[in-house]
């Protein structure tokens, strides 16, 4: 009984882990209980806010309801200084009796402690309930903790029969109102969002979160000869990095970085996408939500880059031989050698299909 009761708790701190945009730190939701019923509950909302565990423990109406209360968390409690006081402080402070927690921290460079220092303190600490489901929810922090690269997810909106425009080059609006709504909150989960020039030059999309309390990632450009116009949307805050190539012009370079816009050389014929990974990792970027044309989106899935496919499929078929399909570049050879992907949920929103892959040996 205990296991069930466990994780039922656990899925109310996962639950609200999944509120918070928190880059670069992790997801994590906390709740206080006692005596069977929730007293407090919290979760990280952004970077240097209150942690899930402080903010759980400032819920309680009562400061002594924590008294030899139960606390689950997603996460191992932190045990250094960073933007905040350690939350092991603060849960010793608050007189909680029980920790259960998730996932250990991945990051080498805190080094965990979180669970040896309650013990130390008389804690009890149990670990690991519903740790599969944390790691998901962190996927983004995990693999940017154990790697310092970010973590690649590919978003498509298509038809049925897996076209993202006409013939002709339409495109505007292949999936509903609900599913653009939910593509902006995606906007906002990512650290960044990376398009190819030619859809800046077709459809000069402004590439924003446009939604209430989101934030706009850094928008990305592959642009192997610098043709980005200067009053191209993307460019309008220079929250933007322009990829290129040794083949572009060093004057336009510069007349770019003058205007304040970085751009970064990767590669010599076109831009390395392994080589811009890595460099975007260094700069701190913990994620790339891609987004397009088509050359692009399969150009990352020929390189075997993408770590997460987030695909809509909107309820029409647009047919013809000449209409865009929604992943191009080489593709597979034989159907036996095509990459397989492995199906984590499936829901409508609104009359269109989401669903969420991962590649097969993820």
């Amino acid at each position: 009984m205990s296991g069930n009761r466990n994780e039922k708790f656990m899925r109310i701190a996962l639950k609200l882990a999944e509120k918070g945009i928190t880059s670069p730190n992790p997801y994590v939701g906390a709740v206080i209980v006692k005596d069977g019923r929730v007293m407090g509950k919290g979760y990280h909302k952004r970077a240097g806010m209150d942690h899930a565990e402080v903010a759980a423990i400032k819920s309680l109406k009562n400061a002594s309801d924590a008294k030899g209360a139960e606390m689950f968390v997603g996460l191992e409690p932190c045990n250094h200084y960073g933007r905040t006081p350690p939350c092991t402080k603060a849960i010793m402070e608050a007189g909680i009796g029980k920790v259960v927690f998730a996932m250990k921290d991945p990051n080498p460079e805190v080094k965990g402690g979180g669970e040896e220092e309650l013990r130390k303190h008389g804690i009890a600490v149990e670990s690991g309930v519903l740790e599969p489901e944390a790691q998901r929810i962190n996927e983004i922090f995990v693999k940017y903790a154990k790697t310092r690269m970010p973590f690649v997810a590919l978003k498509a909106a298509m038809s049925m029969d897996g076209k993202i425009a006409t013939r002709n080059g339409d495109s505007k609006w292949i999936t509903g109102e609900k599913a653009r709504k939910y593509a902006h909150l995606l906007r906002s989960k990512y650290d960044s969002i990376l398009v190819g020039i030619n859809t800046v030059l077709k459809d000069d999309p402004q590439l924003t979160s446009r939604i209430r309390g989101g934030r706009n990632p850094l928008r990305v450009v592959l642009d192997d000869t610098l043709r980005i116009p200067n009053n191209a949307k993307v460019l309008a805050d220079k929250n933007a990095l322009v990829a290129t190539s040794g083949k572009c012009d060093p004057a336009r370079k510069m007349e770019l970085e003058a205007s304040g816009v970085r751009v970064l050389v990767c590669g010599k014929e076109t831009v390395d996408l392994g080589a811009l990974l890595a460099e975007l990792g260094r700069m701190g970027i913990t994620s790339v939500l891609v987004e397009g044309g088509s050359e692009v989106q399969g150009s990352f899935v020929d390189a075997k880059l993408v770590d997460k496919f987030l695909l809509f499929y909107a309820p029409i078929i647009i047919g013809g031989r000449g209409a865009r399909p929604a992943i191009g570049g080489t593709g597979a050879e034989t159907v036996s050698g095509a990459p397989k992907l492995a199906i984590s949920s499936s829901r409508k929103i609104g009359h269109d299909i989401f669903v969420e892959a991962y590649p097969e040996q993820q």
